[in-house]
């Protein structure tokens, strides 16, 4: 006969979590069923969302929210949320849409979402969301806004080449020299935000060290990707979407492709690669040799980019180490300072 399996206390006393779904819109907020809260639709606003935290705050239980990110409808919530010290996960909307369809619901509503979204917390159990600083959440706001501005200048010189008519064309300029008025206000308060935040200058220094990153990559790499300097080995790539995913099937061996990862920090590295292709004499060889062995230039560049978003994360992961550069060596090194 068994002996009886042995409880631990702690295992007793511990508070059972709650996963409640929310679906964020841009002028409302639904939230999953549960038999405490009585109003489920609450308004996208500061009255809503003061009205979201005193229902949850009726509660007996440890709350979890699951929602969704939505292309900045989600941020003013996720603030309140998480200044009410309410635990919440902030997933990306194909992961829970392919869950929906993996259960077999096709149709989609607010109601909908958020009780897939309540499913999904409670059989996979998301880890929370950390809290962005507001020095963090300003910076990426700024870097946003500066890559706004620098498509828009771009579109309307490019569309300067086809105009004739006098009016049209000196309108045009005006725009332009406008636009890159703004552009440098926006770039100076970049400056000015680092230059106020030890952390922020910290790292920012350390990932200008980097020969081929300069200070917009670096602005986009701390702005986009704020957890460098936390993640292992191969997730930094996998952040960035620099990081290629197998396609096989049997005896099948598919090309291999990057995929999804954050389209703003992929482009910043997009353009150091093709500096570092030039310009660093490690990173050169490296860029060399590949296209030797018969991959394609752009097939290089994406190798250099993943070289450089892990070279980053481990830079700033150890900031008592100093980046050393030797052309002797294939690949980029780090050597403890010398004395």
């Amino acid at each position: 006969m068994l002996p009886p399996a042995r409880i631990d206390k702690e295992e007793t006393t511990m508070p059972s979590i709650v996963y409640l779904g929310l679906d964020i819109a841009k002028e409302t907020l639904e939230l999953s069923p549960h038999p405490q809260i009585k109003t489920r639709v609450f308004s996208n606003d500061p009255p809503g969302h003061r009205r979201l935290i005193k229902a949850l705050a009726r509660l007996d239980h440890t709350i979890h929210i699951v929602c969704e990110a939505t292309g900045g409808y989600e941020q003013p919530v996720l603030q309140v949320l998480h200044q009410a010290h309410v635990a919440l996960s902030c997933m990306n909307p194909r992961q829970v849409r392919d869950f929906a369809r993996a259960k077999g619901r096709l149709a989609k509503t607010d109601r909908i979402d958020a009780l897939v979204l309540a499913q999904y917390g409670q059989q996979l159990q998301p880890a929370a969301t950390a809290p962005t600083s507001a020095q963090q959440q300003r910076l990426a706001e700024l870097v946003r806004r500066r890559t706004q501005l620098t498509q828009m200048v771009a579109d309307e010189k490019r569309r300067q080449e086809h105009q004739a008519d006098p009016f049209i064309c000196r309108q045009s300029r005006q725009m332009v020299r406008a636009l890159e008025k703004h552009l440098e206000q926006t770039e100076a308060q970049i400056t000015a935000l680092i230059q106020a935040d030890l952390a922020l200058q910290a790292r920012f220094q350390r990932l200008c060290q980097i020969k081929s990153v300069g200070p917009c990559t670096a602005w986009t790499l701390l702005a986009e990707l704020p957890e460098l300097g936390s993640l292992k080995r191969g997730q930094a790539a996998a952040l960035a979407g620099v990081a290629p995913f197998n396609y096989d099937s049997g005896p099948f061996r598919g090309q291999r492709h990057i995929a999804h990862g954050r389209p703003l920090a992929r482009r910043g590295l997009y353009m150091a690669a093709l500096v570092a292709a030039r310009r660093n004499p490690i990173l050169q060889q490296f860029y060399d040799r590949l296209v030797a062995k018969g991959k394609r230039p752009k097939q290089a560049l994406v190798a250099l980019m993943r070289k450089l978003v892990e070279l980053a994360n481990l830079v700033l992961k150890r900031p008592d180490w100093q980046l050393k550069q030797s052309a002797a060596s294939p690949e980029p090194q780090l050597a403890p300072p010398t004395a």
